[in-house]
């Protein structure tokens, strides 16, 4: 009967240390799944994270060479139009300083036509008279 109850009692101590050690076991089992489950998200987040950056990068990129490059056209379509504007002041100019030129070359055309009138009525008067002179003396 002793040996019988030492025995339980053996047997007792026994299933009573393999559960624990069961239980140990899976615990530690538990917590290293659970770390390598930790490090996976956290592997997970850092590659989230370079994705993130990398794709804002990529717009900030892509942004900054189309805002460039509406710059550049914008510049390029605005200094086509100076050209043109200006191009078309010159010419206005040229054709308002030919106006005035054509004008005073008639206005000096015309002073000259009175001026020679003028001296022809001048010299015949002179010549009517001086012969009325000579005429009554």
């Amino acid at each position: 009967m002793v040996l019988y109850r030492n025995t339980r009692s053996i047997v007792v101590v026994v299933v009573v240390v393999v559960v624990v050690v069961v239980v140990v076991v899976v615990v530690v089992v538990v917590v290293e799944v659970v770390e390598v489950v930790v490090v996976v998200i956290e592997v997970v987040e850092l590659v989230v994270v370079v994705v993130v950056v990398v794709v804002l990068v990529v717009v900030v990129v892509v942004v900054v060479v189309v805002v460039v490059v509406v710059v550049v056209v914008v510049v390029v379509v605005v200094a086509a139009i100076v050209v043109v504007i200006v191009v078309v002041i010159v010419v206005a100019v040229l054709a308002v300083v030919i106006v005035v030129v054509v004008i005073v070359v008639a206005v000096v055309a015309v002073v000259i036509v009175v001026a020679v009138v003028a001296t022809v009525v001048v010299v015949v008067v002179v010549v009517v008279v001086v012969v009325v002179i000579v005429a009554t003396v």
